[in-house]
């Protein structure tokens, strides 16, 4: 039993090393509803970008050194 508390500790301890030297980590729980929440309303989306025009003919090729 002693063996298996002692596993876990070590474990615990390399997840958190690993989670920390990733960059931010935010162990505070879910944010992402209480910031919609706070938001006041919908958020409105920008129209779509309209398709990109076709790619133009390649250039001719430079004429050959004599």
């Amino acid at each position: 039993m002693v063996k298996i508390i002692i596993a876990f500790v070590a474990l615990a301890a390399v997840v958190l090393f690993v989670l920390n030297q990733g960059g931010h980590v935010d162990m505070g729980g879910e944010h992402a509803a209480q910031e919609s929440m706070k938001g006041g309303g919908e958020k409105v989306e920008a129209p779509a970008a309209p398709a990109a025009a076709p790619a133009a003919a390649p250039a001719a090729p430079a004429p050959a050194k004599p």
